[in-house]
């Protein structure tokens, strides 16, 4: 059997968390519209009769404005070098930018295959793709050029396939139920923070974190709390909404896919608390989960 490191990378909002979970078959990523919605390094495990592929979701590589954003630049720069294949996801239907030549730059200097994936390609006709390829194709020595659509799940197979042609480990890295490394409580935290980056408005989404601070399984219920970290107390009103309504439908949302998350009923409590400036403290980026890799 073979088995191996795939690194996903890609300016923000490309689609690869929606990939990662689309190859698994299991939501293990969050999702939403807004750019820079991954903040950590999610592995995701596939596995088939001959291969185990350990896909490696990372933050969008971007210009950084604070300490957090330079945290995020360096898990993705820092999950390369340990993979066996770089999966550089774009956005077929944008044209070639900034951000692009950016991270191409990065990949000039490290001596990993790397593909590029065309994302969204369901938004494309033929003619399209074939533009897109031809934009692309030169910007940097890639091994292979695939066009997918994550969404669709249009040749995502092929991808995969392709993919083990690049696997140099023999090792077992995970047991066969073992779809995440993600722990538990963290998984929690993210589904309740993708429900605020895709029910507010466009000045919430960056300025919050959500961590998990309490978890009891009991008999017939899991009661959880998870904390809504803002960085200023002017958000509190959207976040928490008129007479509550924004916290109570986060909430309803948040527990629906928690309670599919871990097959059992539980009771959810979201709590709202300031913390001024926080991605710029080095000490609240650590308690609140930010840490360097060692």
């Amino acid at each position: 059997m073979k088995s191996g490191f795939v690194s996903i990378i890609g300016r923000p909002n490309t689609g690869k968390s929606t990939l990662l979970n689309t190859i698994l078959g299991h939501k293990v990523a969050i999702i939403s519209n807004v750019a820079g919605t991954t903040r950590n390094t999610v592995q995701g495990v596939y596995n088939d009769e001959d291969s185990q592929i350990v896909f490696v979701d990372t933050p969008g590589i971007h210009k950084p404005k604070n300490k957090l954003g330079k945290y995020l630049n360096r898990q993705s720069y820092s999950s390369l070098n340990e993979s066996d294949l770089i999966l550089f996801v774009v956005d077929a239907t944008e044209k070639l930018g900034a951000g692009d030549k950016f991270i191409t730059t990065t990949l000039k200097n490290i001596d990993i295959p790397v593909i590029l994936v065309l994302n969204k390609i369901d938004k494309l006709d033929e003619n399209g793709i074939i533009e897109a390829i031809r934009e692309y194709k030169d910007l940097y020595k890639f091994t292979e050029i695939i066009p997918v659509s994550a969404k669709d799940e249009d040749n995502i197979e092929r991808l995969i396939k392709i993919s083990k042609n690049y696997l140099t480990d023999e090792i077992i890295y995970y047991d066969d139920g073992t779809i995440t490394n993600a722990s538990t409580l963290f998984m929690v935290g993210e589904l309740v923070r993708e429900k605020i980056l895709n029910l507010t408005t466009d000045e919430v989404p960056h300025s919050i974190t959500c961590v998990t601070s309490y978890y009891q399984e009991k008999r017939d219920v899991i009661e959880i709390n998870v904390d809504i970290i803002i960085d200023r107390d002017s958000l509190k009103k959207i976040i928490i909404g008129k007479q509550g309504s924004m916290l109570k439908n986060i909430g309803i949302l948040a527990r629906k896919d928690i309670e599919k998350l871990l097959g059992k009923k539980v009771y959810l409590e979201l709590f709202v608390k300031t913390i001024k400036k926080w991605r710029d403290k080095e000490k609240y980026l650590q308690e609140l989960g930010f840490k360097e890799n060692e």
